[in-house]
């Protein structure tokens, strides 16, 4: 991808996001993020072939936004982090950037459920590619938290469960069919029994 084709897909992925945090999934229409991108509604599609495509692209673009500003998977100066004589907790860490990368979703709801819903729409759909998380940014974070203990099955099914459970937990917190509170705690305890597997 040139740089303008980069330039041009983060500019698309921007304004979805805006119209998504506005309006919600429902209102959002693929001639309005070609317009408001600047492009034409040809060039839209060929990036992202339908609305919920785009949407699950605008989540993983948010994560890929929220890991690239957390050096080595920690905030700078967050209480309780580790200094560098201090051993690292890596179920914590990974436990600590999956309850901050909830909360900046949730900080946007109409957005996390214009993500969500297109993760159900696309997924019960034929997906152009699917995304093997393990691969994504926020699977790599995971990989790289946990350490290279396991052999590389071990450690991917590891990442799996972390990531997937995390998706199940935050649209739980979400529907707020679970008290954001009981989804942090859940996802501490989750990361712990699974890093320690």
């Amino acid at each position: 991808m040139s740089r303008g084709q980069a330039a041009r897909r983060v500019r698309i992925l921007r304004v979805a996001s805006e119209l998504g945090a506005r309006e919600g999934l429902a209102s959002v229409q693929m001639h309005d993020v070609a317009k408001e991108a600047g492009v034409a509604i040809a060039t839209l599609y060929r990036y992202f072939p339908s609305k919920p495509y785009l949407f699950l692209a605008v989540l993983e673009w948010h994560i890929e936004q929220f890991l690239g500003g957390r050096e080595g998977g920690r905030e700078g100066g967050r209480e309780g982090a580790a200094t560098v004589d201090e051993p690292v907790d890596p179920a914590a860490e990974v436990a600590h950037t999956l309850i901050a990368l909830s909360a900046k979703l949730l900080d946007s709801p109409l957005l996390a459920s214009a993500v969500a819903l297109s993760s159900f729409t696309e997924y019960a759909s034929v997906v152009p590619a699917r995304i093997d998380v393990v691969r994504s940014a926020l699977g790599q974070r995971i990989l790289r938290l946990l350490g290279g203990r396991a052999d590389p099955e071990t450690a991917r099914s590891r990442v799996r469960l972390l990531v997937y459970g995390w998706w199940g937990l935050f649209v739980a917190m979400l529907t707020e069919e679970i008290s954001t509170e009981q989804g942090e705690a859940d996802l501490r305890l989750a990361a712990r029994l699974i890093a320690a597997a």
